[in-house]
């Protein structure tokens, strides 16, 4: 981890980290299989799906987000954090925990969001707009992220801490 990253669940501590106020950020809802990516606009008002990453080993996944992160210029990271109903952590909420720090070699602030309820909101989403379900299952961790990054941004710009 470098010196200056910040790995948080506190969005005040993470907005006083990024660089600016403002910028685009990159949202991931981490799947043991995929890896659903989403990305707002620099202003923290709407997040959309982006792609679906088979999720490999690590030096993998990170290369192909670091391209991501090249592309779009960004300037955060905000991951979901899968805590259980009770708001205890779990196994999956330490594997993403883990996942953050080593991230954390990129570089930029990681944001850990509490997704509790992102996979269904998306699925949600994804059935109102009366997408098959074959279709669902090929976007759902891109719409979850999309959920997730949503959540945090309107926390961020609402200043909701």
């Amino acid at each position: 981890m470098t010196q200056d990253t910040v790995i948080t669940t506190g969005a005040l501590e993470y907005r006083d980290a990024l660089p600016e106020t403002g910028g685009a950020l990159l949202g991931l809802d981490l799947g043991t299989q995929t890896i659903g990516t989403a990305f707002c606009d620099p202003g923290w008002r709407f997040a959309s799906p982006g792609k679906t990453i088979k999720r490999g080993k690590f030096g993998a996944d990170k290369a192909l987000l670091e391209e991501l992160i090249r592309e779009r210029s960004i300037k955060g990271i905000v991951i979901g954090l899968p805590l259980n109903m009770d708001g205890s952590s779990g196994p999956r909420a330490q594997s993403s925990r883990a996942y953050a720090r080593n991230l954390a070699v990129l570089g930029l602030p990681i944001l850990l969001w509490d997704e509790r309820w992102s996979t269904s909101g998306a699925e949600r989403g994804l059935i109102e707009q009366d997408m098959s379900r074959a279709k669902r299952a090929t976007r759902i961790d891109s719409a979850a992220a999309a959920v997730i990054l949503q959540g945090a941004i309107d926390a961020l710009a609402g200043g909701m801490f």
